[in-house]
């Protein structure tokens, strides 16, 4: 099957841009991409002028099952939040997660994503398959999952932040997460579903397990993650306990390593940020999420410059209510501009941030990230026609800084998620009134 799109811009992120060019996919791979028309033949043509061609978006942070909870404790800090909301993450069960797994995956494909990363540690004790439920959301939408089974065991009683009655002990998460491996993850290439180790963050599970996830981790061959340095309350709380800063715990933990991305990396001393580029550890920068909660501005342009990996991602729904990601690169450029002046980000570095950084993270680029010959054909075709775009001559700085733009087309390995702005894989609708029910159900007895 070859389709080919045409007339467009093309921002292949890895090489050069095109103004008005074609890029050829055959069955899941991207086969040519260039300037002006492409002459052979075609299964489908898809008329693409006045779009731009981008990468499809990568997002590296994401917590899918929140989504069924927006809006709540709107006004709170992160700490706050997080004690207001863990009793009613308790009632989550795998009905309630895959409406909003669906819900979240939805919005992401209508927002350019491809893949996504989420990070899911809830696992009530009735609450049933928690992982099935996500990999059946994953497969009713269509996009690449990267599913990172998380865990937390330590709760209230030993000065955690969660419910003891939410976690679960080091013997069971450990367990959890090597059977998530073994059932659901898939090292082939142009895997539609992975499974990463991810302990939720060192104020919430014990020193044994974050060692023995890293050590599982490593012994099946899968990548690691975990909420890292993201308050100042974390970091006082990390120095009290071990003497350490969040970045040196992890460091000590083995958790600083090419096979690891971490969640937020707000608060980095210069000698953490060093140590970040130094050992090519992945960072998500989630910055509508850390507006949302203030929790403060992460050094993007330092941790760039010091040669780590940086991609984007929109956290959990329900402190990033929108849910999108391709506004996440006009809120990485904003606030790397606001903590580094008017050249702390250019907007084709937010745009690499959302692709080729979130493959580095997931350690996908060689297959991901960028629009080029032998890759996945994973592609985002932003309709750049009428009045929110009339009269910006660069497709990459309206996309950036101008309203997000509808899909004329999102393709996931070759197949089309959405088309003319409405998602084609699953029902909009149905899925709506299934969250809205899921809801409900989470509020009741609030």
């Amino acid at each position: 099957m070859r389709t080919v799109v045409e007339n467009a811009a093309v921002a292949t992120v890895s090489g050069p841009e095109y103004r008005d060019g074609h890029v050829v996919i055959e069955d899941d791979r991207i086969a040519a991409v260039g300037d002006g028309a492409f002459t052979g033949e075609a299964d489908e043509r898809v008329d693409a002028a006045g779009c731009l061609v981008t990468p499809g978006l990568v997002n590296t942070h994401h917590h899918l099952y929140q989504w069924a909870t927006r809006g709540l404790a709107a006004d709170h800090t992160l700490f706050e939040w997080l004690v207001a909301l863990y009793p009613v993450w308790a009632k989550l069960d795998a009905e309630i997660t895959h409406a909003a797994g669906s819900a979240g995956m939805a919005r992401l494909a209508l927002t350019g994503c491809t893949t996504v990363a989420d990070h899911h540690y809830v696992f009530p004790r009735d609450g049933g398959d928690q992982v099935a439920a996500l990999a059946a959301a994953r497969e009713r939408i269509g996009l690449r999952l990267h599913l990172v089974r998380g865990s937390m065991d330590r709760g209230e009683s030993d000065g955690g932040l969660p419910p003891d009655s939410l976690v679960e002990t080091a013997e069971a998460a450990l367990l959890g997460t090597e059977a998530a491996i073994d059932r659901y993850h898939d090292a082939s290439p142009g895997a539609h579903l992975q499974i990463a180790a991810g302990p939720c963050s060192p104020f919430s599970v014990t020193e044994r397990l974050m060692a023995e996830s890293a050590e599982l981790a490593r012994r099946k061959g899968v990548r690691l993650h975990t909420h890292l340095a993201e308050t100042q309350d974390e970091e006082q709380q990390c120095l009290a306990e071990t003497g350490l800063t969040p970045a040196e715990y992890a460091d000590k933990l083995g958790w600083l390593a090419p096979d690891v991305w971490l969640a937020h990396t707000v608060h980095l001393a210069p000698d953490a940020i060093r140590r970040f580029g130094a050992t090519s550890t992945g960072s998500a920068h989630c910055p509508t999420s850390n507006g949302r909660l203030g929790t403060g501005i992460a050094p993007v342009r330092d941790l760039l410059d010091a040669g780590a990996p940086v991609g984007l991602g929109v956290d959990g729904a329900a402190s990033s209510e929108s849910g999108g990601l391709a506004e996440e690169l006009h809120q990485a450029l904003l606030q790397a501009r606001q903590r580094g002046g008017p050249t702390g980000l250019t907007t084709r570095e937010a745009l690499w941030l959302g692709t080729m950084g979130g493959a580095r993270c997931l350690g996908r680029e060689r297959e991901m990230g960028s629009v080029e010959v032998g890759k996945l054909a994973d592609l985002a075709v932003w309709d750049l026609n009428g009045l929110n775009y009339a009269g910006i001559d660069d497709p990459v700085a309206a996309l950036v800084l101008a309203a997000t733009p509808p899909l004329r087309k999102l393709f996931v390995g070759g197949k089309a998620v959405v088309d003319r702005g409405q998602l084609r894989t699953a029902d909009e609708s149905a899925i709506a009134a299934e969250l809205a029910k899921a809801s409900a159900r989470l509020r009741e007895d609030r």
